[in-house]
């Protein structure tokens, strides 16, 4: 019998069992996958770390956060620097003077600022992801670099999504294409997979192994479960799906030693049907004389057919998201927690920020098994 059932194997669960393990609980985790790290997984290839699942930056402010994380990884000096490809143009990501420079020719905040407020003028409250983007943005940036790209990930026009969603990308008046604000960022010298493997060093972990599929004799297997998956599916579906944009990542190999001179470059031109281009060997070049690429493209999501990547938080899903978590609060025995199970736009930094507070929040007799 565990004292533990912990159902995914990528930041949320491995350090619940990491943590509930060195507390003496006994833990099993399982992941239906054929590795552990869930989206965060790296595999090594030509000496060159490839991000399975898209583009991995570990960036946070919260140093608890960061002193964590490097107990179990060393991380390179790696700064996120974006690129939008629109019609062969090159512009600089996140919108800043680089940006604004390109596309009006002007050298100064203060004429960015103006072109801005005229574009925007007619936008005094934004109620979706368009007007937020003309209003933080302007009319020309929003046409070219969002509205296409947006369409394309998301597969729904932009009037018709959050406003919250464009809210997360950075805006500057200045010279500055860094991605990301954050005290510390970087990407694991020895790729992410070396972290999962140290946080799960000793404990039982079953690979291949579909919690649904046999669900009552694994939850009776255990005292009590943490659930990271869809909690959507946990429940059966009973107040329907919920939705998820999901994407479909083809990696190549390259017989070239530079592809595109940088990390990521975003193809904002609805005419393209990928996202973007991901070159893995900018996050840490080891030296290899060619190169490994991701292309992301798009899917429609289909529940049990599409993996579930990022949560739509409209109001339609985040009402019947409430109505799954009524009943999420109602178990005594079963936790969730992570990007499904807490239907969340989560960063990697938020993900073990959630799962440590977890750990703290819970006191030794509500876990006593």
């Amino acid at each position: 019998m565990y004292d533990f059932l912990i159902i995914g194997a990528g930041f949320f669960g491995s350090i619940c069992a990491r943590e509930l393990t060195d507390m003496g609980y006994k833990c099993l985790i399982i992941d239906k996958r054929n590795h552990i790290g869930g989206n965060c997984f790296t595999e090594k290839k030509d000496n060159i770390d490839i991000h399975k699942y898209g583009a991995h930056i570990f960036h946070t402010s919260n140093k608890e956060v960061w002193d964590y994380v490097n107990k179990f990884s060393g991380f390179n000096n790696y700064r996120h620097h974006v690129l939008a490809s629109y019609k062969d143009e090159i512009y600089s990501l996140p919108f800043n003077m680089f940006t604004f420079n390109k596309l009006w020719n002007i050298n100064t905040p203060d004429e960015a600022k103006k072109i801005i407020s005229e574009q925007s003028k007619e936008i005094l409250e934004p109620t979706n992801l368009e007007e937020q983007a003309i209003r933080l943005v302007g009319k020309d940036v929003y046409e070219k670099l969002i509205k296409g790209y947006t369409k394309k990930q998301w597969k729904k026009e932009p009037k018709f999504l959050p406003k919250e969603i464009i809210k997360r990308l950075p805006v500057r008046f200045k010279y500055d294409n860094n991605y990301f604000n954050d005290i510390y960022q970087g990407i694991p010298i020895e790729g992410y997979t070396k972290i999962f493997e140290k946080l799960l060093d000793g404990i039982e972990v079953r690979l291949n192994t579909d919690f649904f599929l046999n669900k009552e004799e694994l939850m009776s297997s255990s005292k009590k479960v943490i659930y990271t998956g869809p909690i959507d599916k946990f429940y059966n579906y009973k107040f329907g799906y919920l939705e998820y944009k999901s994407v479909n990542f083809e990696h190549r190999r390259l017989d070239t030693d530079n592809l595109q001179g940088t990390s990521v470059v975003n193809y904002t031109d609805e005419s393209i049907p990928y996202t973007r281009i991901i070159e893995h060997k900018h996050f840490q070049d080891n030296g290899s004389e060619l190169t490994w690429c991701t292309w992301e493209y798009p899917v429609d999501y289909i529940p049990e057919s599409v993996e579930p990547y990022y949560p739509v938080n409209d109001s339609v899903n985040n009402d019947k998201y409430k109505k799954y978590l009524s009943l999420s609060l109602e178990e005594n025995n079963v936790y969730f927690g992570g990007r499904l199970a807490e239907y969340k736009y989560y960063d990697m930094h938020q993900v073990v920020e959630s799962a440590l507070s977890f750990i703290k929040k819970v006191s030794p007799t509500s876990l006593s098994v």
